[in-house]
């Protein structure tokens, strides 16, 4: 039997996608009094390997929300530096302890634990929803502008009419799609295959690790267990499982500072998780109605996990320039600009640094300066001048241009009404 479509909702502001740049986007929308749907295609936010990272910049949003306590409260690991082998040494990445933050550390954090703390906060204002699972099918145009959009849900087809629609749905956006907003792509040369290996006493002290020769291997300390990348050639996982499981663990033991007996834990290649790793932009982020932020306007590299981070910086300005058009009824098409604008150099930054990344090191391997065993150029730099740890330690834990939550700080000082 056929679900019985749903009534038609009207909201003020409709965000697709439960993510970083959602939740958080919905939740700050939502202490401003708007009402706010927003839609999830799964039906929770279990997912592994998702990025975990929370940065200093995205800690001091929680702090200026009177929510990094609770925050902190959710099991956690903390990283004040980042660090490598590199020719058989430790060598520190990034230094957070100089930074002008509350907290001078990496919260790596499992994702669902996240989204599900900002969606239980988001939810104690009765003008907050979150309808999830719900697939969005289309937008709804009228008058030159999008109007809204329509769902499939469980309990049968939605229809749901906002005077903002956000895409925040990721990077392979069906909003942006079927917005028909135009994606440049500046694409990259390797994928990265996660896995789970269990952490013994004994492993190495580090919160998050690099090494190896062209494959790289990063590993992210969860406390009973890392969370492990390898990196791979674009487009080569068939090869890589072509081989076997056998070659596969082999190659994993050859880069990972693990004992090779690890490895075994790797039993099939139901174990392996492919993450297809791209970079790109939308040329223009919004159309009248209509606006995507985080993932969904712009793909990054796993490169310093800015994706997360970057993302909750985006819904921030959102909620800073869009909250008063929406509660006056009089949102334009220079607000929807007004935030692509501001977040448009941090986001092209960004990615510049991570496409120099790599781009470094292929003319360094055309031109023979870096031989085939030898890391990435910018690692054996820092290697090289400790004192750039502590740029980099600026540039992954603020950005190019942390937001601020709009009236925090008097908010939390008592001399403003709380939003």
């Amino acid at each position: 039997m056929t679900q019985p479509d749903l009534p038609d909702i009207t909201t003020d502001c409709a965000i697709v996608g439960a993510g970083p740049a959602g939740l958080m986007l919905g939740l700050l929308l939502a202490r401003a009094g708007l009402d706010v749907t927003v839609m999830e295609k799964h039906g929770d936010f279990l997912r592994d390997f998702r990025g975990d990272t929370i940065h200093p910049s995205t800690l001091d949003v929680m702090h200026e929300l009177g929510l990094l306590d609770e925050l902190l409260k959710l099991p956690h690991t903390q990283a004040s530096r980042l660090h490598a082998e590199i020719g058989g040494r430790d060598v520190t990445l990034a230094d957070f302890s100089r930074l002008p933050t509350r907290c001078r550390f990496i919260a790596f954090m499992p994702q669902w634990d996240f989204l599900d703390f900002l969606a239980r906060e988001a939810a104690r204002r009765p003008n907050f929803h979150l309808v999830m699972p719900a697939q969005v099918d289309g937008l709804i145009e009228a008058e030159g502008r999008i109007a809204g959009l329509r769902a499939t849900t469980p309990r049968g087809a939605l229809t749901l009419r906002a005077a903002l629609v956000v895409g925040a749905d990721g990077r392979n956006s069906v909003v942006r799609q079927k917005a028909g907003l135009e994606v440049e792509s500046f694409g990259s040369p390797s994928d990265v295959l996660w896995m789970k290996l269990s952490h013994q006493p004994g492993d190495p002290p580090y919160v998050m690790g690099h090494g190896g020769p062209r494959q790289g291997f990063v590993m992210v300390d969860r406390g009973d267990y890392w969370q492990c990348g390898y990196v791979v050639r674009k487009g080569s996982f068939a090869d890589v499982k072509a081989a076997g499981l056998e070659a596969f663990r082999a190659q994993v033991a050859a880069v990972s500072p693990l004992p090779a007996s690890r490895m075994e834990e790797i039993a099939s290649w139901d174990d392996v998780q492919l993450l297809s790793v791209r970079i790109d932009r939308l040329k223009r982020w919004w159309r009248p109605g209509l606006i995507c932020i985080g993932d969904a306007a712009h793909a990054m590299s796993p490169i310093g996990g800015f994706g997360v981070n970057l993302a909750i910086q985006d819904a921030v300005a959102a909620a800073n320039i869009l909250t008063r058009p929406l509660k006056e009824g009089r949102l334009a098409a220079r607000d929807l600009a007004a935030v692509e604008a501001r977040r448009r150099f941090p986001t092209w930054a960004t990615q510049k640094l991570q496409l120099m990344m790599r781009r470094g090191r292929r003319q360094r391997e055309a031109s023979g300066e870096e031989r085939a065993g030898g890391p990435p150029g910018f690692l054996r730099s820092i290697a090289r001048w400790p004192l750039l740890a502590h740029l980099a330690g600026r540039l992954v834990g603020l950005g190019f241009r942390p937001e601020d939550v709009r009236g925090a700080r008097e908010r939390n000082s008592g001399s403003a009404a709380a939003i």
